[in-house]
């Protein structure tokens, strides 16, 4: 039995962005991903101007003239929604935290999947597999994969990417769109990154909170790992202690968006509290212009 503040809130979820996908990136999301390739549907009679490598010279030979194949973009995409569990998805100061935000945004990218004929799977991790839900299609299995987002308990707090990344690498043959979501605080997973994106089409979806840029001017602060449950106290009140913090940040995020440009993963960037659907809609342009090129 599902409990009744879950399904109210997977509700709310489905409905907000579900209005954002309707108001904001009708159209986008089909614009900005290629098909699987194409697929033949069928020959006609050759007319001026058409390519001579697509004539069918078995057909030709039969009738006597000159039929040339036609074929169609295969529109049906598989996604796959790799999402970060670990401790430091808990965390917000900005009106929500990292968790909730990832739940609004793989719900969003989930629905425009859906409406466009495309199956859609999930793989939650920390620093182990939490969770795997198959690719399907349909608005039920959509609302299933919201609920499995709300609902799970991570058993894991730290972060493994790399074997996240492997484990995708042999649970989905099919050439994938896979969505990365998470705040990449973690080690050594450029070149599983790399792999993966060989086989797969990967977009990192970095999710970010503003204090952990700039930290608040409020005296000693305890503060816990949440992955490694270990206390600090830092003297917030100390100049040279926020501009270290803000320091260490930027190097951080630096090293993150050189490695995803190294591994050509394209990335789109987050933060709690601030509207997230400009992000996906400059991403999905930029992937259309980029088609069309």
């Amino acid at each position: 039995m599902i409990p009744q503040d879950l399904l109210k809130k997977v509700r709310r979820i489905e409905l907000r962005t579900s209005r954002l996908v309707d108001d904001v990136l009708a159209g986008s999301y089909h614009s900005a991903f290629k098909g699987r390739g194409m697929e033949f549907e069928e020959v006609r009679q050759y007319q001026i101007g058409d390519d001579v490598r697509t004539i069918d010279w078995n057909v030709s030979a039969r009738f006597g003239e000159p039929f040339v194949k036609l074929f169609r973009e295969e529109r049906e995409l598989t996604v796959m929604l790799m999402v970060d569990v670990s401790g430091s998805q808990h965390f917000g100061t900005n009106k929500q935290f990292k968790d909730e935000l990832v739940a609004e945004i793989c719900a969003t990218l989930s629905i425009s999947a859906i409406r466009n004929n495309d199956k859609v799977g999930l793989i939650c991790f920390s620093d182990r597999i939490e969770a795997y839900i198959p690719p399907r299609k349909g608005s039920k299995h959509v609302l299933r994969v919201i609920r499995e987002l709300l609902a799970l308990e991570p058993k894991g707090s730290g972060t493994d990417i790399g074997s996240a990344l492997d484990f995708l690498n042999k649970i989905q043959k099919k050439r994938s769109i896979v969505f990365l979501v998470s705040d990449m605080q973690d080690r050594d997973w450029q070149r599983p990154l790399q792999i993966a994106n060989r086989r797969h089409d990967v977009v990192a979806v970095r999710t970010d909170d503003k204090a952990e840029h700039n930290l608040p001017k409020a005296g000693l602060l305890r503060i816990l790992d949440p992955e490694t449950q270990q206390m600090h106290v830092i003297d917030t009140s100390s100049k040279k202690v926020r501009k270290a913090w803000k320091q260490l940040a930027e190097e951080r995020t630096i090293a993150i968006e050189q490695s995803l440009r190294r591994c050509k993963v394209d990335e789109i960037h987050v933060q709690t509290g601030e509207p997230f659907a400009n992000a996906l809609r400059q991403f999905f342009r930029r992937r259309e212009a980029k088609r069309t090129a």
